[in-house]
C-alpha cells in the first residue's frame, strides 16, 4: 500500500489540496493563524511589552544561567518569582532606552571602538601590525548568533544606555561632615550590661502529659510530614566512561609518536644577548627615528666586528637589567617575550646576528648565542601520557556519538536500565531516599533539578519507567528510574513522640523564660538598684555585636536614649528574653586613614545607589510605567538598577 502511495504521490498531494481548501472556504482561519495576538504585560512610554517579549527574555536568562550553573534547580528559575524579576529588568532596560533616545545620548565611532578593544577576547585578535583578525571576529560574535554589525550595534545602544545613570550615580559626592556625621551613627556603640533567661534553665519545670503532647502534635502536623521518598536506579554516561571503553590501535599510537614527539618532549629553549636603544610606543615620532638610526649604527659595528657584541652591549644597551652581562637574557622559550622579539629570535640560527628589531620597548639587535633542543623521549618513555591524550581526543569526539545512543537505550528499553549499562560497560548505581527537591551539600547527578524533576514525574512514579536520557553537566548525561516509591504522610504520634515532647519543652520553657523576664523588667525598672543578675558592662556596636544575638543588637542601638540608663526587653524566641541596661553612649574611636578612605567609598557607594534608584523611580514615572502583570505576594516591591 505505502508503495504504491510512493509511486502514484503527485496524485495523492492533489487529492488532499482538494479536500484542505475547502474546509478552510467553510469554516475559515483563525487570524491568530498568521498573526499572533499576545497580552500586554507592560507598557513603557506608549509602546507595549507582550508576554512573548517577557517570555523571551526570560527564556534567555535562564538559558544563561543554565550555562553557567548546569545543576540549577529548574524550579528555582521557572518560579513566579524569577518570572518576575525577569520582567522587572525588561522594564528597566526599556525605560533606560527610552531615556537615552529622549537625551540624544549616542556612541561614537572612536568610543565604540575604544570599548571593543577593552574586551579581552576582542584585543586577543590583534594582528603583529595592530590590525584585527576579520575572520576570527566574525566568528567570535558568530558564536553568541549575531553578525559583527548586529554586536556593534548591541554594545553601541549598551554604551548610551550606561550613560543615562551613569550621569547620575558618577556624580554621587558626600561632604566630610555627612560623611562623619553617617558613619558615626552607624557604628554608635552603648554600654549595656545583659540579662538572658535562657529556656533550658525552666526545662525542669514542664512536666508534660500524654494529653499535652497529644495537642501539640494535631495543632503542629506539618511539622511531622514525611515528604515523599523514592528507591531508584540510576546510570552516569560521561568522558571517563566512554575514555574506559575505548582500545587504541599500537598503529595509531605510533603514528601519534611520530607526530607529536617534538610537542611531547617539551618546548625548545633559545639563549640570546640583545642591545637595546629605548623608544617607547608613545614617544615622538621624531625620537622613535632617533633611536631606530642609533640602533642600525650599533648594527653595522657588531656585524662588522661579531665579538664585540657583549662589549658593546655593556657600553650602549640601555637595558639596564642585562647590559651588565653583555645583554645576555638567558634561555627562554615561545611566550617569554614580546612577539617580534620571539618571531626573530626563533628565525635565526645559532650565531646569528639580527637586523634590527622594533617592539613596543624600542629597537633590539639580537645575537642568538645557543639552542636547547629537549631529549627526545623514547616510545615506551611516553606511551602512558600518549595514551591518556589520545584516549581523551577519542572520547571527546565519540562522546556525542555514545550520548545517542545512551539516549536511544534508555528509551527503547523504557522499564530498566541494565540493558543500556551493559551495552555501553556503565554501572548501574542505587540510592534510596531521593526526595523531589536535593538534599543539602548534594552534588552529583541527584542534586539535578532537571532529572530529579523526571524521576518524580507521573509515569516515572506509576510506571517504574526510565526517565529520559537528562543532560547534568558538561559532557555528562545520566538517565534513572523508580525501583520503589513511598507517598507523602504525616508520621504517627506513635513514631514521633519523642520529637514531639522534645519540641513542647522546648516551646514552654521559651514562655516561661519570656514570662520571667518580663516580669524581672518591670521589677528593675521601678527599682533599678534591686537589679540583681545583670552581666558585666560591654560595649556593642552594630561591627562589633560581641557575640550577642543580631535582634538584641539592634534592639540595644535602636532604644531611646533620651533618658539613660535605659531599660529594653527582647524576645529571642526559642532562644529565650534579655533584659539589656543601656548605660551610656561610648564615642566611637577614629579610625586610621586606611580605613577612614575605605569607610568614605563605602559611602559614597551607598549614596550612589540610593541616587541612582531615586532617579530611575522617576524616569519610571516620566515614561509613564505601567506593569499590568500581577506581582507574586513574596515578591518584595523594590526597583532594581
Amino acid at each position: 500500500m505505502f508503495e504504491s502511495i510512493r509511486k502514484h504521490s503527485k496524485i495523492v498531494m492533489f487529492l488532499l489540496f482538494l479536500l484542505i481548501i475547502p474546509s478552510f472556504v467553510l469554516v475559515g482561519i483563525d487570524s491568530n493563524y498568521f498573526s499572533e495576538k499576545s497580552a500586554v504585560v507592560a507598557r513603557v512610554d506608549g509602546h507595549d511589552i507582550k508576554q512573548t517579549d517577557w517570555d523571551n527574555a526570560h527564556k534567555m536568562e535562564t538559558d544563561r544561567i543554565r550555562a553557567q550553573s548546569p545543576t540549577v534547580d529548574a524550579k528555582l528559575l521557572d518560579s513566579p518569582e524569577a518570572r518576575y524579576a525577569t520582567l522587572e529588568r525588561l522594564v528597566r532596560d526599556r525605560v533606560l532606552q527610552a531615556a537615552a533616545q529622549k537625551m540624544h545620548l549616542v556612541t561614537s565611532d572612536s568610543r565604540l571602538a575604544r570599548s571593543l578593544q577593552e574586551i579581552p577576547a576582542i584585543a586577543a585578535l590583534k594582528r603583529p601590525d595592530g590590525s584585527l583578525d576579520a575572520e576570527a571576529y566574525r566568528a567570535l560574535v558568530g558564536a553568541q548568533g549575531l553578525t559583527p554589525e548586529g554586536f556593534e550595534a548591541s554594545v553601541r545602544r549598551d554604551i548610551s544606555v550606561n550613560q543615562v545613570m551613569g550621569g547620575v550615580m558618577g556624580s554621587a559626592f558626600g561632604t566630610d561632615a555627612q560623611v562623619k556625621l553617617s558613619l558615626d551613627a552607624l557604628y554608635q556603640r552603648r554600654e549595656v550590661q545583659i540579662a538572658r533567661f535562657n529556656p533550658a534553665d525552666f526545662s525542669g519545670k514542664v512536666a508534660p502529659t500524654d494529653a499535652d503532647l497529644e495537642g501539640y502534635y494535631k495543632a503542629h502536623t506539618s511539622a511531622f510530614q514525611q515528604a515523599e521518598q523514592a528507591a531508584v536506579e540510576y546510570v552516569v554516561l560521561d568522558l571517563d566512561s566512554v575514555r574506559a571503553g575505548i582500545t587504541l590501535n599500537e598503529d595509531d599510537l605510533r603514528t601519534y609518536y611520530k607526530e607529536n614527539v617534538a610537542r611531547l618532549a617539551g618546548q625548545e629553549e633559545r639563549r640570546a644577548s640583545h642591545i637595546l636603544i629605548n623608544a617607547p610606543k608613545d614617544a615622538p615620532a621624531a625620537d622613535r627615528e632617533k633611536a631606530k638610526a642609533r640602533a642600525v649604527q650599533l648594527l653595522e659595528q657588531v656585524r662588522k666586528a661579531p665579538a664585540t657584541f657583549a662589549e658593546v652591549a655593556k657600553k650602549s644597551s640601555e637595558d639596564a637589567g642585562s647590559a651588565v652581562s653583555g645583554g645576555d637574557l638567558n634561555f627562554f622559550g615561545l611566550g617569554a617575550m614580546v612577539k617580534p622579539f620571539e618571531d626573530a629570535a626563533f628565525a635565526m640560527k645559532k650565531g646569528d646576528i639580527s637586523d634590527v628589531v622594533e617592539t613596543d620597548f624600542g629597537y633590539h639587535i639580537i645575537l642568538l648565542t645557543d639552542i636547547k633542543t629537549p631529549r627526545q623521549p623514547s616510545f615506551e618513555e611516553l606511551r602512558p601520557s600518549m595514551e591518556a591524550e589520545l584516549k581523551q581526543q577519542q572520547a571527546q569526539r565519540k562522546f556525542a556519538e555514545v550520548a545517542e545512543s545512551f539516549a536511544n537505550g534508555v528509551y527503547e528499553q523504557s522499564d530498566s536500565l541494565k540493558s543500556v549499562a551493559e551495552k555501553l560497560g556503565l554501572k548501574v548505581l542505587t540510592a534510596s531516599g531521593v526526595t523531589r527537591t536535593p538534599a543539602p551539600g548534594a552534588t552529583g547527578p541527584l542534586a539535578n533539578g532537571k532529572l530529579l524533576e523526571a524521576l518524580f514525574s507521573t509515569d516515572s512514579i506509576e510506571n517504574k519507567r526510565n526517565t529520559e536520557a537528562v543532560e547534568v553537566g558538561p559532557s555528562q548525561m545520566a538517565a534513572a528510574r523508580v525501583s520503589a516509591y513511598t507517598a507523602a504522610r504525616t508520621l504517627p504520634l506513635d513514631e514521633v513522640r519523642a520529637q514531639v515532647r522534645s519540641l513542647y519543652i522546648a516551646e514552654k520553657s521559651a514562655e516561661l523564660a519570656r514570662k520571667d523576664g518580663e516580669a524581672k523588667l518591670a521589677a528593675w525598672k521601678a527599682t533599678p538598684g534591686n537589679a540583681a543578675g545583670l552581666q558585666s558592662a560591654i560595649v556593642i556596636s552594630r561591627d562589633q555585636p560581641q557575640n550577642q544575638p543580631r535582634r538584641l543588637v539592634d534592639a540595644v542601638l535602636g532604644a531611646s536614649t533620651a533618658t539613660l540608663p535605659a531599660w529594653i526587653g527582647v524576645d529571642l524566641g526559642a532562644q529565650g528574653y534579655a533584659v539589656a541596661k543601656v548605660n551610656r553612649l561610648v564615642p566611637r574611636e577614629t579610625p586610621n586613614e586606611q580605613v577612614a578612605r575605605q569607610e568614605r567609598q563605602q559611602y559614597l557607594q551607598w549614596w550612589s545607589n540610593a541616587e541612582g534608584l531615586a532617579y530611575y523611580e522617576l524616569l519610571k514615572d516620566r515614561f509613564k510605567v505601567q506593569i499590568k502583570a500581577p506581582r507574586p505576594q513574596s515578591t518584595p516591591d523594590r526597583s532594581e538598577i
